[in-house]
């Protein structure tokens, strides 16, 4: 098994996780469309990045071997090219491929590229054993660098890729790290060539730097709902009890070593009750004046901002729904879902304003995403600044109850999510997000919403409209529920 960047940095993570993808791939996990959707996203940055260093030429993935490609990239390098793309070495039994090799006066500069805002330890663990197979190789490196997003970065009319991006030079830290790589090379190969699983048990490094494909695998001991599940509880806590062989609630002697709001949760999973403070909660409902607008937005993100006064991965909203519920009990729904492949924003902030009148109460789920969304839409639209501001102002969180654990109930096993919150206080509702179609998730509403233009089929783009509607009116209808058993609870 050759080593690659990838299993080098896997094997720095986790040896057994490195053994298991050699001898046991089926119990890896495989990648989910989010997974999927952030190596599409890494892919169309590493794209973008290749024009710094225009000229250039791409070693072709497809269709070609490993040895392919190190012919390939050696031809081009004897040609004097100056930029290549995907250029593929081998040394010391390790594979890499660069993503963008710059080679000028018989020196090479290695430039790796990441769809992140920051440059991470992980990443000079990539960079490292890339530095040690070309100077192996006997190539002068004469710099390393990080190629990452800026996300201060403002987008004016045209994409500036020199100002989307920061180039970071991390040749010190790189060079720092040779000194390791021969020794753990040696360990990794080691352990590749026992046929017996290593004995490696669960910690903090299950997640660190990234979440391991082999956790379901390496934690099938741990019961579905388990200390793990504590909520606020600090991971190295979590793993001191583990290994003093407390995994169930039940086997928690001293209750007061957690904090009050850890406590409530255990308590009510010890006693198989729900724990309501009613003064916190009726104090809560009583900053609520009618009408109350139920407000939910659904949002994407875009690592290459397409539209003028937009940054990397700035929240842009494309959707929202609206439950107005009057103090006679009657309800009206009132949304909005942008078209695709605009700029939503300033039609969103339109509607927002003919939809909500400035003087009524706001009620959200997690206020302070809905209010960082509005806020940013009154900063770029000044004629709607005064109206969005007056309903940013004017917001109340549904989540302060669940969050404070005022009302607590079994089976949302820590979490104050809606989506947990919603069946524990209206059982009826349980299998509501199951059963949408198509989306039932925040997660797939934004990766639906970014892939709607590239959908040719009308009728599955419909589909898709329509279950962005349906889905984005549940989370609004769901909480009119919540609030509703609120004020029973109370009575």
């Amino acid at each position: 098994m050759k080593l690659s960047k990838s299993l080098y940095t896997r094997g720095l993570q986790c040896q057994k996780s490195l053994w298991l993808k050699k001898y046991k791939k089926e119990v890896l996990t495989t990648p989910d469309s989010k997974a999927e959707a952030i190596f599409e996203n890494g892919n169309e940055v590493g794209d973008l990045a290749c024009k710094l260093f225009p000229n250039g030429i791409e070693i072709p993935y497809d269709n070609t071997t490993f040895q392919d490609k190190i012919i390939l990239t050696q031809d081009y390098i004897n040609q004097g090219i100056e930029n290549i793309y995907e250029a593929t070495f081998e040394f010391d039994g390790i594979l890499i491929m660069i993503d963008i090799l710059n080679i000028h006066d018989n020196k090479v500069v290695i430039n790796e590229v990441k769809s992140s805002t920051e440059v991470k330890d992980v990443y000079l663990h990539d960079a490292s054993i890339q530095y040690y197979v070309l100077n192996g190789l006997g190539y002068e490196i004469s710099q390393v660098n990080i190629i990452h997003i800026n996300n201060q970065y403002v987008r004016d009319d045209e994409l500036n890729i020199n100002q989307l991006f920061c180039i970071v030079d991390v040749t010190y830290e790189v060079k720092e790290l040779q000194a390791n790589i021969k020794n753990n090379l040696n360990i990794f190969r080691k352990t590749l060539s026992k046929e017996d699983e290593p004995n490696i048990d669960i910690g903090t490094h299950c997640n660190d730097p990234y979440s391991c494909d082999a956790i379901d695998y390496c934690w099938k001991h741990i019961p579905q709902y388990s200390i793990f599940d504590i909520s606020r509880l600090q991971s190295k806590k979590k793993f001191e009890l583990y290994k003093n062989g407390i995994l169930e609630f039940s086997q928690i002697k001293d209750i007061n070593s957690f904090s009050v709001s850890q406590q409530i949760q255990i308590q009510s999973e010890l006693e198989n009750k729900t724990i309501i403070n009613k003064e916190a909660i009726k104090e809560f409902v009583n900053t609520l004046t009618y009408p109350i607008y139920h407000l939910d937005f659904e949002t994407f993100q875009q690592a290459i901002p397409e539209f003028k006064g937009l940054s990397p991965y700035q929240q842009i909203p494309f959707q929202y729904s609206l439950h107005i519920e009057h103090e006679n009990g009657t309800l009206e729904h009132k949304e909005f879902l942008s078209l695709d492949g605009i700029d939503p924003r300033e039609q969103i902030a339109k509607r927002l304003v003919e939809d909500i009148p400035t003087n009524v109460t706001v009620l959200a789920y997690n206020m302070g995403f809905e209010k960082g969304v509005i806020r940013k839409l009154a900063n770029l639209f000044g004629e709607y600044t005064y109206d969005l501001m007056a309903i940013h102002d004017n917001c109340k969180d549904l989540m302060i109850p669940f969050q404070n654990k005022d009302y607590y109930h079994p089976n949302m096993k820590g979490s104050y999510s809606i989506k947990y919150v919603l069946p524990s206080l209206v059982p009826e509702f349980e299998n509501a997000y199951k059963e949408l179609d198509l989306i039932h998730n925040g997660g797939e509403a934004m990766e639906a919403f970014s892939n709607l233009s590239k959908i040719d089929d009308e009728a599955l783009k419909q589909r898709y409209r329509d279950s962005l509607l349906e889905y984005c009116k549940l989370d609004t209808l769901a909480m009119v529920k919540v609030l509703e058993k609120l004020r029973e609870c109370v009575k």
